[in-house]
């Protein structure tokens, strides 16, 4: 058997990382590879981080190496070869934007230098908790020896709505599915695009447009219900739940991980990654990119052609990451 990959997973003790742990253990995020688990709890959390490692344990997953429970991040992060940042501040009730990036980022920027200091060499980050993309650029700022294409910020769980959406539209089996979009800022403003999209090979343009009996239906349907769909679905989540997406955000990221690590194999995804300035978005900016996985690193897809709709639609997105990183500058953050 290979040697285990430590993974730490921040928020270990939350909705979403109860449902993230039996995930990897069995294997899902790295297939046969052994795996060991060091989970990261604030004080107060610690308890419920404790009881799902007990769980763990008595699952008796064969691929599971390990699992310890920390409050300290220099002992969580160390020897991490995957860091998984999913415990992050909420917004509520009358906060506003900029103490939200404040308190995220006390968590994250301390959460990065743990990484700068104490992972492996080889150590890729997926930042979970919101702001994601502003959160993974704080944690990557405070990793000055991290490569910083090493930090991501997850739109998985964006793409995967698109899929959805798109499937039970056109009635076709989600699998079909290749070369969806999602670009710029994990929130509302972002831009999930379908523009070069096929389902079982077939133009996704052409079949909406028999779907919707014409061209004008078709585009009704991407502007007045699939994109603020897939861009509102947390909140439809919430209203009809009671409770934010815990299962399908972790499927997300398993499925980034699975695919960062073992490489894409069936048309490209979406992922937040460090800007290289394509597509004219500031270079630095953590933005979602359609994007494919080879040799270990994710790399950004070129030459996808944008309408006038597209365009002005990833500007906005893209131009709310830009005030979000000079907000976090002015706060010191970065």
């Amino acid at each position: 058997m290979s040697h285990p990959i430590t993974v730490t997973i921040t928020g270990a003790g939350g909705q979403i990382g109860y449902a993230l742990l039996f995930r990897i253990a069995s294997g899902a995020m790295f297939g046969d590879t052994p795996v060991r688990l060091q989970l990261l709890e604030i004080p107060q959390g610690v308890k419920a981080a404790e009881g799902t490692a007990l769980e763990l344990q008595d699952s008796a997953f064969p691929l599971l190496a390990g699992v310890e429970v920390y409050d300290d991040a220099a002992r969580a992060f160390d020897g991490a070869n995957v860091a998984l940042l999913v415990g992050a501040r909420p917004r509520t009730a009358g906060m506003e934007r900029g103490d939200l990036l404040e308190a995220n980022g006390g968590i994250f920027g301390p959460q990065g230098k743990a990484i700068n200091d104490h992972a492996a060499d080889d150590v890729r980050v997926l930042v979970v908790g919101n702001p994601a993309n502003t959160n993974a650029l704080i944690a990557a700022a405070h990793a000055p020896d991290v490569p910083a294409d090493r930090f991501t910020a997850m739109t998985r769980l964006d793409h995967n709505r698109a899929l959805a959406q798109l499937s039970i539209a056109l009635d076709t089996p989600v699998g079909g599915i290749r070369d969806v979009a999602i670009w710029g800022n994990h929130s509302a403003t972002q831009y999930p695009d379908l523009a070069h999209a096929t389902a079982a090979g077939d133009p996704v343009t052409g079949l909406l447009e028999n779907r919707f009996e014409g061209a004008d239906g078709a585009r009704e349907w991407l502007v007045e219900t699939f994109i603020p769909r897939v861009a509102n679905r947390g909140a439809e989540i919430i209203e009809v739940r009671g409770a934010s997406s815990a299962a399908s955000a972790a499927s997300a990221a398993v499925d980034h991980m699975r695919d960062w690590t073992a490489g894409t194999q069936a048309g490209w995804t979406s992922a937040g990654v460090v800007s290289d300035g394509s597509y004219g978005v500031p270079e630095g900016l953590v933005c979602s990119f359609p994007v494919e996985s080879f040799d270990g690193a994710w790399h950004i897809v070129q030459g996808v052609e944008r309408d006038a709709f597209a365009a002005a639609r990833i500007e906005a997105s893209v131009a709310e990451l830009a005030e979000e990183r000079e907000a976090v500058r002015a706060l010191g953050l970065i």
